[in-house]
């Protein structure tokens, strides 16, 4: 048969076709050095609940480990955690460089007495191109129809209570913030796809803790996607928007460019 592995948990595979069978996967996967993933469209032996095979992915993590992936939400809390833009923009580079959709979604906004900085935020980020949303806007609900869509950002920004939200029958664990720390703790242990307004979501632990190493300087200038309207103006064609002089979106900060997408771009080609 074939089906969709929804859930791993130690060496079992829960995979769902005509309902669902727990399988282990045949040995030839750790010869062959190939890790069965959340996600992964598999052919299996119902009877002797063995995965056999493993269809083509369009694409993997394997931080955290899910493949076939279409969209990633990126949920940014705007206060309790504070609104980290410097996570938001990683996560960002690393959707994008991916081939992943990302859609932004701000959380918490009845937290804050003045919204005007977060309204124009959410604005500069639309009109470069990107879906963002509110956590309690209804339309957020028609993006999850036949696709697998991640859960990405920081620890207590909302991830499994947003998911909660949208259907209250998962009934996630949440947790409060640490007041030490100013962050969330971690509710979600494992990968796992949750059934979600007729798609698949997965509340994804390990997301914001990935790095950009694998990725080039020039990838992470590639995968500001504002940038990239104004690079042909650039005095020099592979122009990294740093230290050359006669670059255009050096230009435009403040203006066409936000100050802190480029302050962050600078430190990614820094410290990662």
């Amino acid at each position: 048969m074939q089906g969709k592995i929804i859930k791993i948990i130690s060496n079992s595979f829960t995979v769902l076709a005509d309902c669902e069978y727990i399988c282990g996967a045949r040995g030839k996967f750790r010869n062959l050095k190939v890790t069965p993933l959340v996600g992964d469209e598999v052919i299996f032996d119902e009877k002797k609940k063995i995965i056999l095979q493993i269809k083509e992915r369009k694409n993997s993590l394997i931080r955290p480990p899910i493949a076939n992936i279409d969209q990633a939400l990126i949920v940014v809390s705007v206060k309790e955690p504070n609104l980290d833009l410097y996570l938001l923009d990683k996560l960002l580079c690393l959707v994008e460089f991916n081939n992943i959709k990302p859609i932004i979604c701000f959380t918490k906004l009845d937290l804050l007495n003045d919204l005007t900085d977060i309204e124009s935020l959410m604005n500069y980020y639309k009109k470069i191109g990107y879906q963002v949303y509110r956590n309690k806007d209804k339309e957020i609900c028609k993006i999850f129809k036949d696709k697998i869509t991640v859960f990405a950002g920081q620890s207590g920004a909302g991830k499994s209570t947003l998911l909660n939200i949208l259907d209250n029958r998962l009934n996630l664990q949440t947790n409060d913030i640490s007041k030490a720390l100013g962050r969330g703790k971690h509710t979600t242990r494992h990968v796992s796809l949750l059934p979600v307004l007729n798609g698949w979501c997965a509340d994804t632990p390990g997301f914001s803790s990935l790095s950009l190493k694998e990725m080039s300087h020039s990838d992470i200038r590639d995968n500001f996607i504002e940038f990239n309207l104004y690079r042909d103006k650039c005095a020099y064609k592979d122009c990294m928007h740093d230290k050359e002089e006669d670059c255009e979106i050096k230009r435009r900060l403040g203006q066409d460019i936000l100050t802190t997408r480029y302050e962050n771009y600078i430190k990614f080609l820094k410290k990662e």
